[in-house]
């Protein structure tokens, strides 16, 4: 049986908790490490991203291995759009490369929904990409 451990700071959310929030979840997906990040989501835990439905933890975990085995040298920054009692939207943008050397920024906004022991719920990504030259990289920070 597969247990969830609250995680701080639960809604309804101020502006400093929601900042906090986004922060921890910028800091989590930076690591790219899948079952990390999947530990912030609910059991049941539903997504959308982009075009793609995703149902439950160990799907979003299953997801993310997938996705960080494609997009290399991944960087990602969010920043609060607005908050509202359990709800955060935010956008953000990342960069990453693909095994052929081909750099890409993604651009995205999120709608997030927590449950009342601060994990998220719900995820609803809209992201669009832009092809990149390796100069043109904003994200150079050493990989945590």
């Amino acid at each position: 049986m597969t247990q969830e451990q609250a995680k701080p700071p639960f809604p309804p959310f101020t502006l400093e908790t929601a900042k906090a929030k986004v922060q921890a979840a910028q800091d989590a997906w930076n690591t790219r490490d899948p079952h990390r990040v999947a530990l912030a989501y609910t059991v049941g835990s539903q997504w959308r991203n982009r075009s793609e439905f995703i149902d439950g933890r160990e799907a979003i975990r299953q997801f993310l291995k997938r996705k960080w085995e494609q997009e290399l040298d991944y960087r990602l920054e969010k920043e609060l759009w607005c908050h509202d009692g359990n709800r955060i939207a935010v956008t953000f943008r990342y960069e990453w490369h693909d095994d052929a050397g081909r750099w890409v920024r993604s651009y995205g906004n999120e709608l997030w929904e927590f449950a009342d022991n601060g994990l998220m719920r719900r995820r609803i990504a809209s992201i669009n990409d832009i092809a990149i030259q390796e100069r043109e990289r904003q994200f150079r920070w050493p990989r945590t």
